[in-house]
């Protein structure tokens, strides 16, 4: 659960996520303002990737991504 949270964190707080869509090896994170996501601090967590793309942030963090979007759901 602390890496949810330090994603959710990296991601501008729970307040800034507006949708989490796992994929295979990646979440999909619709934010209400892209410029509070802190790439570096997702980086830090574990993330191996960030891709952003206007209001969707892509974050490939590997084969965990469905446990970790269930785990980030809770603290939302």
């Amino acid at each position: 659960m602390q890496d949810a949270e330090q994603l959710v964190a990296g991601l501008g707080g729970a307040e800034n996520i507006t949708e989490i869509e796992p994929c295979t090896t990646c979440l999909r994170v619709a934010v209400k303002d892209p410029l509070k996501v802190d790439e570096e601090a997702l980086t830090i967590c574990g993330a191996f990737g960030i891709v952003k793309i206007d209001h969707t942030i892509q974050v490939v963090v590997g084969p965990v991504a469905d446990e970790l979007a269930a785990d980030m759901e809770k603290l939302r």
